[in-house]
């Protein structure tokens, strides 16, 4: 036979609620001994009847699980607390920031000279020096970089002087040369013709091979 649903509310019956009482309560009771024997848990369980009646179950010590019941819940309630006090600091610090923003943002209208109109004389003479101290430090800073340049180019001048240097000796030399050897080539044209073409040529009369030979020198 099969059971059928049970409502979830107040039973109206007494004696029938006093019943289904004892029985959900024994099977909670043993629930809760199977799960501390089953899964090695610290299991606390308190109920109270309609009566007032106590009853209770705990796998090790009711005093023990309800002082480690009591710190959890400090340390969550600290947790939260923490967690709200940092929600309300970030909240805090975004709202400063846009403030901060917004007025850096007027700061910069009215340095780029809008939104001046309604400025005081004093707000304007305070604008003015820091437009002058802006501008001292950006000429400065120009300054700065030109002096780098300056520096760069000497730099290269300076090596580019040596490498010149270096082109001109070489070429010096090459041109030293050159002119030694046309000096030689002219001193070799100055000299006498018989200088010039001073060579000896043998010719053999007879047999290479024979001991007597005759030898003529020819000079040119």
């Amino acid at each position: 036979m099969v059971r059928g649903k049970t409502q979830m509310r107040r039973i109206e019956n007494t004696s029938r609620r006093q019943v289904t009482f004892s029985k959900r309560r024994n099977g909670l009771l043993k629930k809760a001994f199977e799960l501390s024997v089953l899964c090695d848990a610290e299991v606390g369980l308190i109920v109270f009847s309609p009566r007032g009646k106590l009853y209770e179950f705990s796998s090790t010590s009711m005093q023990r699980t309800i002082d480690r019941y009591a710190k959890c819940s400090k340390v969550a309630d600290t947790n939260k607390h923490t967690a709200e006090e940092n929600i309300q600091h970030w909240k805090l610090e975004a709202a400063n920031m846009m403030k901060r923003i917004e007025l850096l943002e007027a700061s910069k209208r009215k340095l780029l000279g809008e939104s001046i109109s309604s400025c005081s004389a004093t707000e304007l003479h305070e604008i003015e020096d820091q437009l002058e101290l802006s501008l001292s430090t950006i000429r400065e800073r120009k300054m700065n970089l030109f002096r780098e340049q300056i520096e760069k180019l000497q730099e290269k001048e300076r090596i580019l002087s040596a490498e010149n240097a270096l082109l001109c000796k070489k070429a010096q030399q090459l041109q030293e040369q050159q002119l030694h050897q046309e000096r030689r080539e002219i001193d070799l044209r100055e000299l006498p013709f018989e200088q010039q073409t001073d060579v000896e040529t043998e010719l053999f009369i007879g047999r290479p091979e024979s001991a007597g030979q005759t030898r003529l020198l020819l000079r040119d």
